[in-house]
């Protein structure tokens, strides 16, 4: 039985139609969940929940304006930065859709450099790069060289299955974004489980509540004109609810990245996506 939501947060949610498999768009199969506790019966893209109009903006390369980030990002890693003279092509190869093929599936998870081993996520091991291997400055959270460069990792496993690992190191991140999941913040008292597991697929205002998987981040979303990570979509949430954000690029939102990761496991990484 799902659970009740609170009178302030029943009454923020506007009733409506409830998103059914038969509006699925044509050749997108939902996924069925491999992990036994996973809360979800089956697994869909945000991309399902959008309008076909949003819809094709994402699938025309020509259209989507995420792409635009794209190559930016590619123009910059053959470009060296930094006191160490180095660009990203000096140890990835001067194709990075080839040479990242692989990695941005399986982000945040633990990296290790010699004796620096942290728990990470593409912005944070792009920031280690341009500071211990190029000796250059880091980039800003969600500013266009950091958006862009994630954008390429990601766009290079496009189409493929998310694959975080949650188990080992990983875990206590694990059971901490999962905690975060269902834990009630802010002046509405809401958890992030009422509106993407408890009402996806009903109205809130005049859009449709997905699931809330990742899989399409870094993305494009018209109401912001431009295109953001998960942290920024995190913090956002967190603001609509009336809390107080945690950091962006910090534990908290690593946490919890990797579980809605998790929880989209399997889904095929659609960046630059583009949302509402």
């Amino acid at each position: 039985m799902k659970k009740l939501l609170s009178l302030t947060a029943a009454l923020a949610l506007v009733a409506g139609a409830t998103f059914a498999v038969a509006e699925l768009a044509d050749g997108y199969v939902a996924v069925e969940p491999t992990a036994e506790d996973h809360p979800l019966d089956e697994i869909i893209s945000g991309y399902q929940f959008r309008i076909e109009s949003t819809r094709a903006t994402q699938d025309d390369d020509f259209e989507n304006p995420g792409m635009l980030l794209l190559d930016q990002a590619l123009d910059t890693w053959t470009e060296a930065d930094g006191a160490a003279g180095k660009a990203c092509s000096d140890c990835h190869g001067d194709d990075p859709m080839e040479s990242m093929k692989g990695v941005g599936t399986t982000y945040p998870k633990f990296t290790e450099e010699g004796d620096n081993r942290a728990f990470r996520n593409i912005e944070n091991q792009i920031n280690f790069c341009r500071t211990e291997r190029m000796e250059a400055k880091p980039w800003k959270y969600d500013k266009p060289d950091m958006l862009g460069m994630t954008v390429l990792v990601r766009h290079a496993d496009r189409g493929e299955p998310m694959n975080v690992a949650v188990d080992g190191d990983a875990a206590s991140y694990f059971e901490m974004g999962k905690e975060m999941y269902y834990t009630r913040y802010g002046q509405l008292d809401m958890a992030c489980s009422h509106c993407h597991e408890d009402n996806y697929g009903n109205y809130i205002r005049a859009d449709h509540l997905s699931q809330g998987q990742i899989n399409g981040f870094p993305t494009y979303r018209f109401k912001w004109q431009g295109v953001g990570s998960s942290h920024r979509r995190f913090k956002g949430c967190m603001k609509n609810i009336r809390a107080t954000p945690f950091n962006v690029g910090e534990d908290e939102y690593l946490a919890l990245e990797l579980y809605t990761a998790w929880r989209g496991q399997g889904l095929p990484v659609e960046t630059p996506s583009v949302r509402n």
